[in-house]
């Protein structure tokens, strides 16, 4: 008797939690996904951000494929591209599709994403974007900035990662854009150290030179007194 009750416990022991099993298949899934050549090298024969991705999918009740298609690995973090971004946020079914209020120009030139409530209608703006915003964070003088090429793209695709973050946060689950991100690139240090070097090697020396002693009868101006060798001399 004793050793059936013990048999019976051993057997629900062995019984896997919902969770378990969720997280078994999504790891099944991930596998499947890891293998095929058509994700992105960043999750290709790698289940660990493979099953991330997964995770992600779920979270915002997209397709997984989708989410991979479109998150970039960018200085270790990972980040959804800004169209990705604005097509989750025209499907959340929050909003009406997003909409862009741009005034001004040159550097003056704004831009504010704008969506009203489905259900109350009220119009909710994000937080402004500028030219002049561009500038001043830096975001235009990298090398290579799409800032300096395309201002009203990135206008938009900025305003709407504001609108997201402020919000609808629960869209963006936290995650900055590809673009943002690779505004935060920290700036290339070489012409720092190239101008730090060349101050060293064209310093000037300020150590005083050592002065060496002079000779007292150079400084009287007068010939040294010879003694003689021997006491004939006095």
């Amino acid at each position: 008797m004793a050793m059936a009750t013990t048999t019976e416990a051993k057997a629900v022991e062995l019984v896997p939690t919902e969770k378990e099993r969720n997280f078994a298949l999504m790891q099944r899934e991930a596998t499947a996904l890891a293998n095929s050549s058509l994700v992105p090298k960043e999750f290709q024969g790698n289940v660990a951000n493979a099953l991330i991705a997964l995770n992600l999918a779920r979270r915002i009740g997209a397709d997984p494929l989708m989410v991979m298609q479109n998150l970039d690995v960018i200085h270790g973090r990972p980040s959804f591209r800004a169209t990705f971004l604005i097509a989750c946020l025209n499907q959340c079914g929050r909003f009406t599709p997003l909409r862009y209020r741009i005034t001004g120009e040159g550097k003056d030139r704004t831009c504010v994403a704008v969506a009203n409530d489905m259900k109350t209608g009220e119009e909710y703006e994000g937080p402004p974007v500028s030219i002049q915003m561009a500038h001043d964070e830096g975001w235009a003088t990298k090398n290579g900035s799409k800032w300096r090429t395309m201002p009203d793209l990135m206008l938009r695709y900025r305003a709407a990662a504001f609108f997201a973050r402020t919000t609808a946060p629960e869209v963006a689950m936290g995650l900055y854009t590809s673009d943002e991100l690779d505004d935060m690139r920290p700036v290339s240090t070489g012409a720092s150290a190239r101008s730090a070097t060349d101050a060293i090697e064209n310093a000037r020396d300020v150590t005083p030179p050592t002065v060496a002693p002079e000779d007292e009868s150079q400084d009287s101006g007068q010939e040294p007194f010879d003694y003689g060798d021997g006491p004939e001399n006095f």
